[in-house]
This record gives structure tokens, sequence and C-alpha cells, in this order.
């Protein structure tokens, strides 16, 4: 059974984890899967958001039993080349040039929530999700994750949530900025399409500008920012959707 299932619409493309019997729980060969499948979906053209999911009662329940065994156990090398397949996974997310909308429902655990926390929306189940950093509860520390969510979240909040390694709500990630959108159990499919289809009508090229900057303004002195904010601007108004957007809203 393959471990990742993707599919599209249109322009949405839909990539599913497939371990309901474990979960969805991380191992190498779903990192690998994710891996791949977003850096090939970064090079289709004919796709603007990407929907993630998963099928079962759990998002992301964390690592994999197993594969937790087999790290145990792992040389110092083989920990590093693990660790960088979980840091190359995620920033193959992050970096992705078009939107991601994670589609939370039960369990994000864990390197489950830190699934979640590198998507740009979150969207979780109000009453069945459920979000927490449980590593330090086992000896373990979620280091990647970390520097994501300090830029998302904030010191404060990410020093709480990493250290207490507390179980919250959707409601409470939703209040604390983890999750982007709370909505009901029976409308989180309907909920989700709906924004992926917002997503989906808009400038691709402007999406992907709107992350590179969001990304790369993080660290910047005001001044540095605002050159570069200026420089994008000038350089936004030369691309082709810019260009046929003016023209659209001249000749409305």
């Amino acid at each position: 059974m393959d471990v990742l299932l993707s599919s599209a619409e249109g322009t949405i493309a839909r990539i599913t984890l497939n371990r309901p019997e474990k979960r969805n729980a991380l191992n190498s060969e779903l990192l690998h899967a994710l891996k791949q499948e977003f850096a090939r979906l970064k090079t289709d053209s004919s796709v603007k958001v990407i929907i993630l999911e998963a099928k079962g009662k759990a998002f992301c329940a964390g690592a994999d039993l197993a594969y937790l065994r087999e790290v145990s156990e792992f040389s110092a090398m083989e920990n590093l080349a693990d660790s960088q397949l979980l840091q190359e996974t995620f920033h193959e997310i992050y970096t992705s040039p078009k939107p991601v909308v994670a589609k939370v429902h039960g369990a994000a655990i864990a390197g489950g929530c830190g699934l979640a926390s590198v998507c740009d929306i979150v969207i979780a189940a109000q009453n069945n999700a459920k979000f927490g950093y449980s590593e330090v509860k086992i000896g373990f520390i979620p280091a990647v994750v970390m520097v994501y969510l300090l830029r998302k979240i904030g010191d404060t909040r990410t020093r709480r949530l990493l250290l207490s390694a507390e179980t919250i709500s959707s409601l409470e990630a939703e209040r604390l900025g983890l999750v982007t959108y709370c909505v009901d159990d029976e409308q989180l499919e309907s909920f989700t399409n709906s924004i992926a289809k917002t997503l989906s009508d808009n400038s691709a090229s402007s999406m992907t500008l709107v992350k590179e900057m969001m990304a790369n303004l993080q660290g910047m002195s005001l001044e540095a920012g605002l050159r570069y904010a200026a420089s994008m601007n000038a350089f936004t108004r030369m691309t082709d959707d810019c260009k046929a957007g003016i023209a659209s809203f001249l000749n409305s």
C-alpha cells in the first residue's frame, strides 16, 4: 500500500497521508514520499494550491514506534542523516511556491504537529482535532520545528508548548496562532475546499512572491526590509500576471 496518495482537481492538488492503521505516524518512507511529492509539485505549473490531509482517525500521531526503535540504535552519522531528512522534508513544504493548506482532524502530535506547523494555512476540526509537541516527555527535543514555530507564534508561546509538552484543543491552537481556522467537524472538508478555491483564484506568481517575501523578511532590519520590499514591488509590476490584472481592471 502506498504510504502517500496524490491527486489533482483543476489547479488544486491533494496530498494524503495513507498509513491509517498507524495513525499516519512518520517514518523514513513517508518522509521521503512527502519530500519527493512536494518537490514534484513545485515545478507543476498546473497546480496553484496544495491541500495536505490524512486518511483514518488521525492527521499524524508523530513518529512510528518501530521507527523510534530503529533511531535509538542509530550511529551518530545515521542519526544526522535521518534528522536531515526531517529537516529537508519540512523545508520542502515550508518553501513550496504554492500555498499549502493543512486539513487537520484527530491527533496532530509531535512530528505530526510539526508537519501542520510548516503549512501556510491550518484548518482544524473544532471537536476532533488536538495538537501538541510531546517530544520532551521521552527525552527528545522538537529541534527542527522549533525554527519554524518561533517565526509562526513567537518566543513566549513556543516556550510554553515545547517545554510543557501539553496537548491542546484546536480552539486553543487557534488562539495561539498555530491554527488559522477552527471549524465544525462536519464542515472541515467543505471549508477546506472553499479556502483552497479562494486561493486558486489568485495570481500564482503573486502568491509565490508573497511566500518568498514572508520567508526572507524574517531577521531583516527595518531599513533592509523596506529596501527589499521596494525592489519586490517594482519587480512584481513587470510580471505577466500583474500586467494582465491591471489591464483587466482598467477595462472593467
